[in-house]
């Protein structure tokens, strides 16, 4: 069953214009990616600390976070 606040979210995505919607799939499938590419990574990690060297290390999440803060940048402005 799905739940009201994954319809709301539907909702709100269907309001958006096509490149905002297309953006945010990006970002989505973007972040999915980075996700399995670090989960690999932590197999054997068992420390929390430990994790997050780990996924701070990584050169994709480091890209990643650079990408989006420069996409956020603006409303910051605002």
């Amino acid at each position: 069953m799905i739940s009201p606040n994954l319809l709301e979210i539907e909702r709100s995505i269907l309001a958006l214009s096509v490149e905002e919607q297309l953006w945010l799939l990006e970002s989505i499938v973007r972040q999915i990616r980075e996700n399995e590419y670090v989960k690999d990574k932590l197999v054997d990690v068992n420390n929390p600390e430990e994790q997050l060297e780990v996924r701070i290390s990584e050169p994709k999440i480091q890209i990643g976070t650079a990408s989006i803060n420069d996409e956020f940048a603006i409303s910051e402005i605002l």
